[in-house]
C-alpha cells in the first residue's frame, strides 16, 4: 500500500471518527428552553374596577418546561435582576400546549392603593425558564410595558 493511500484513509478515518463524535456530543447537550411570543400588558384600576398587570409567553425545550420565574420592575428604578435573583421571585403558571411547549401566564390584580405606590413609565419584565432536564435561559428584558394611572 503507498503511503499516499494509507494517508488518505487515516485522514478520512479521522474525519468520520470526528463527524461520529461530534454528533454524539450534540445528541447528549441538553438544549436551552426557548421563549417566544411574549408580551406584558398593564390596564389601570378604574372606578371600583382592579387593574391587571398580565404576562404570557410560549416556552419551548425538547425536555418539557418546568417553571417560568418572572419580575417586572420599573426602569427608572435602574435594576438590573441577575439568574440567581430571578430563582427566588414568583412563578407563572404554565400550561403544556404541545410536546416541549408551555404557554406561560403570570398575572396579578392591581388595586388604586397599589397604583398609588408604583413609578408611571416604562417597565421591564425578566424571567427565567427551567426546562425539566434542568437547562435554564434567563431573559433580564423579555418584555415591556407602560405604567399609567
Amino acid at each position: 500500500m503507498s503511503k499516499r493511500v494509507l494517508f488518505s484513509s487515516l485522514i478520512a478515518a479521522v474525519a468520520v471518527g470526528a463527524a461520529s463524535y461530534g454528533s454524539l456530543a450534540l445528541a447528549s447537550t441538553p438544549t436551552e428552553p426557548t421563549l417566544e411570543h411574549g408580551s406584558a400588558r398593564y390596564t389601570a384600576p378604574s372606578g371600583s374596577s382592579a387593574g391587571s398587570f398580565t404576562y404570557t409567553v410560549d416556552v419551548s425545550d425538547d425536555s418539557g418546561i418546568s417553571g417560568l420565574k418572572v419580575l417586572a420592575w420599573p426602569a427608572s428604578s435602574h435594576l438590573d435582576p441577575t439568574e440567581a435573583e430571578l430563582r427566588r421571585t414568583e412563578s407563572a403558571k404554565c400550561v403544556n400546549t404541545s410536546d416541549g411547549t408551555a404557554r406561560c401566564v403570570y398575572s396579578m390584580k392591581v388595586t388604586k392603593q397599589d397604583t398609588a405606590d408604583l413609578p408611571k413609565g416604562t417597565w421591564y419584565i425578566s424571567a427565567l425558564a427551567t426546562a425539566k432536564d434542568g437547562g435554564k435561559t434567563f431573559v433580564p428584558r423579555a418584555a415591556t410595558f407602560d405604567v399609567t394611572r
